[in-house]
């Protein structure tokens, strides 16, 4: 009798030991989890900020930050395209600037998209000299827009150009030019054209003499 006792007895312990056994186990295995727990969490900050540097990589793509700057100066042209299209809206509201959109090679080249053929694309080539002089009063009428949202752009100076234009084109331009200053800007042309002196208030006239010397006038 006293054998079984003593043996129930150390059966008991047995299990009082495994189950003391097991209790610091399932604690051990509770601390493994919560280390886990906050080690995923850690690695998905870390994934998180790995990825966000990886993007500036891409975009920076160099020490010498050159495509950042290219994406930047994209990020830059297309905010001066839409000043210069609502300018070449009254110049030419036939023709729309654009960019050259490439993801796979970045450009800053430029198309024109041609509304009264169906918004057909076209080089900026295959424009006509007016229509280039055009265009390109538009961008300089866009940069100086741009340049305003910092420095106060009061006096825009334009040289030749406008010999290329038709009677009408050129009335469309100086048309553009009347409006600029009656919004108080101050425009200055250099022209040879005959034409234009109409439309002119105030000219600055200057003769060429003798001598290489020239005589300028105020009319």
């Amino acid at each position: 009798m006293r054998e079984g006792l003593d043996a129930l007895a150390a059966e008991r312990r047995a299990a009082q030991e495994g189950v003391s056994a097991l209790k610091v186990a399932l604690a051990q295995d509770d601390e493994r989890r919560r280390r886990a727990s906050a080690m995923l969490a850690g690695l998905e900050r870390q994934e998180a900020s790995e990825r966000r540097w990886a993007r500036l990589a891409e975009l920076i793509g160099s020490a010498d930050g050159k495509k950042f700057r290219n994406y930047a100066q994209q990020f830059t042209l297309d905010v001066l395209l839409g000043y210069a299209n609502a300018h070449l809206r009254q110049l030419a509201p036939r023709y729309q600037l654009l960019r050259i959109d490439n993801p796979s090679q970045p450009s800053l080249g430029l198309l024109v998209r041609d509304l009264h053929m169906g918004d057909d694309l076209r080089s900026v080539h295959s424009l006509s000299g007016g229509e280039s002089f055009l265009v390109s009063l538009a961008l300089a009428l866009g940069l100086a827009s741009l340049s305003s949202n910092r420095v106060r752009v009061e006096s825009l100076f334009i040289d030749e150009g406008f010999g290329s234009l038709d009677a009408e084109t050129l009335r469309v331009a100086m048309d553009a030019l009347d409006n600029l200053q009656a919004m108080g800007r101050k425009v200055g042309v250099i022209s040879h054209v005959q034409e234009m002196t109409e439309r002119i208030a105030t000219r600055i006239i200057v003769q060429p003499g003798a001598g290489g010397r020239s005589h300028v006038s105020v009319a």
